[in-house]
């Protein structure tokens, strides 16, 4: 790998569902490069195939890193992430390799591309516990209000029922007293620990549900839903941060019978579409991504295409 005077790194991002995992795999096995995962819900073990966590055949071909990280009861927010991410990209670089980022967590991506004021807020269970408990007692609507009334540019951007974000935001206005929308400004300042290149995957809006809803019948078809009662019977709470990912808390609920499987299936779909829009709105902001429409291109072969010019990758 040539040398840069400010070391490259790759990024892959986009919303769920564009084939971030395979391209990657592709493109670091042809330029010998090693994939970081930016996916909030892979770091968990036992959280396989509702994340879509990369296969072993995957990681015996290219290296991965941040994969089955934490158990489900541990805490692992952004901070971590970045101390983690780093070493490991800094471990990769050591090597002449390529590191490439990938996955759709939004903060976590801009964590590494850009710069923040880390760490935020560490998390507090016993103040989580309380806000979910709230959250089911009085609807999410009332958290959301309550959010609106402290951190309206967050409240903003947070759909009112995804719980999980209006009490992470909710958290760290109680334990740091400033919004969470401080923390993270709408357009930070590019790093300058690394030259970031970055490609976002994407296509039309009836594509992408399309492949949204292969997608999720393909984890039930797959086993989700013994994903997770292995989780719960070995007592994982359903009110763990890593337990509200998408998938598994549509699961859990059938499993407590608060309503039919036909619902948590389309109900998974229907939270999986509004995520993808969120992604895209997220990535949207920044203007350094070249975005490759899947439906049109090969999207490994256009990133693979730009790094030969770069003298990255082999002719």
């Amino acid at each position: 790998m040539r040398q840069h005077a400010v070391p490259m790194i790759l990024f892959i991002v986009g919303p769920t569902g564009t084939g971030k995992s395979d391209a990657a795999v592709r493109v670091a096995a042809a330029v010998g490069g090693e994939i970081v995962s930016a996916d909030s819900m892979q770091f968990y073990r036992g959280m396989d195939v509702g994340t879509a966590k990369p296969g072993p055949a995957q990681r015996e071909q290219v290296p991965h890193h941040l994969l089955d990280v934490a158990d489900p009861d541990q805490p692992y927010n952004v901070a971590r992430f970045y101390d983690d991410a780093t070493r490991a990209i800094d471990g990769i670089l050591r090597l002449g390799r390529l590191p490439l980022v990938v996955g759709g967590s939004g903060l976590y991506v801009r964590a590494l591309s850009c710069k923040l004021d880390l760490p935020i807020a560490e998390p507090d269970d016993t103040l989580r516990r309380r806000l979910h408990e709230t959250a089911k007692a009085q609807g999410p609507e009332f958290l959301h209000a309550r959010l609106a009334a402290v951190d309206p540019a967050s409240a903003g951007r947070i759909h009112p029922k995804d719980v999980k974000k209006v009490i992470r935001a909710l958290e760290v206005y109680e334990r740091t007293g400033r919004a969470i929308s401080e923390e993270y400004r709408s357009k930070p300042e590019p790093t300058d620990r690394y030259e970031c290149l970055m490609f976002g995957l994407t296509c039309n809006r009836e594509e992408l549900y399309r492949r949204v809803e292969e997608r999720c019948d393909r984890m039930v078809n797959s086993g989700l839903l013994a994903e997770v009662q292995e989780l719960l019977s070995r007592g994982y709470s359903p009110g763990l941060q890593s337990m509200q990912a998408i998938g598994y808390q549509e699961v859990a609920a059938f499993l407590r019978r608060e309503i039919g499987f036909p619902e948590a299936v389309e109900t998974f779909k229907r939270n999986t579409r509004r995520y993808v829009k969120r992604q895209l709105t997220w990535f949207k902001t920044d203007g350094r991504i070249h975005w490759l429409d899947v439906s049109e291109c090969d999207p490994a072969e256009e990133i693979l295409a730009e790094l030969r010019q770069r003298g990255v990758a082999p002719a």
